[in-house]
């Protein structure tokens, strides 16, 4: 597979990393090489080294891309009240920036045990988006989206939503062996997510949010109307 052709470049760095970000994503981060990067940029490796000392400088300076661009989806201003809508913003927007670094999460594992600094900023950045999530469900119970939820219920919950997300692509990659998974089948995980909503939701936004739900249904799950009594 080839990647995007770069013309007029604006700057060799930015040029690297969305070089290497698109060979990532299409062929995992374990199967590109410094050349394989070079080469689709039509560069020499020791201009790419001149920037960039090694393969995991480039893994790890798109980790903070991602991280930055996540951080500024879940800015959550503490004791506002949220409505479906602002449900449906914060999961789309974390979902596509899944989807946009998404070899991150597809390799993730072998990515934080190969490099100590992205373990270390990995776990911070977890710990944030934790405390984010628990500020949005806080907002959708002031909002009587969902009923009101113990401080010790909300952490658990928030947890749970943060393990689907990011283990969503994992799970797409054993799913589909042969493929790789669609930006339409990554979306498909906010269903999953809903789903954890669905028993502390408040009646008066039940039928909306479960309507919500649906239009999210993986494809791996049967209709609504094949499903087993």
């Amino acid at each position: 597979m080839s990647v995007t052709p770069y013309h007029r470049p604006r700057n060799t760095r930015l040029r690297i990393l969305e070089a290497g970000l698109e060979l990532f994503n299409q062929r995992g981060e374990r199967n590109v090489t410094t050349n394989h990067i070079a080469s689709a940029l039509g560069m020499s490796p020791g201009n790419l080294y001149y920037h960039f000392g090694n393969k995991s400088e480039i893994v790890y300076e798109l980790f903070l891309a991602y991280e930055s661009l996540v951080d500024s989806y879940l800015v959550v201003k503490p004791g506002r009240a949220l409505g479906t809508r602002d449900l449906v913003f914060y999961l789309e927007s974390v979902v596509e920036g899944l989807w946009k670094y998404r070899f991150l999460h597809r390799d993730l594992e072998f990515l934080l045990e190969s490099d100590p600094r992205l373990r270390r900023e990995y776990r911070a950045f977890t710990g944030r988006c934790l405390v984010a999530i628990e500020r949005v469900l806080a907002g959708l119970e002031l909002g009587a989206v969902l009923q009101p939820l113990s401080r010790e219920l909300r952490q658990a919950l928030a947890l749970n939503i943060w393990l689907v997300i990011t283990n969503w692509m994992a799970f797409l990659k054993t799913a589909h062996e042969e493929r790789e998974p669609a930006n339409a089948e990554v979306r498909q995980g906010i269903y999953q997510v809903l789903t954890l909503h669905v028993p502390y939701l408040a009646e008066s936004h039940r039928d909306e949010v479960l309507a919500l739900r649906e239009s999210y249904r993986p494809d791996l799950l049967p209709p609504l109307g094949d499903a087993i009594q």
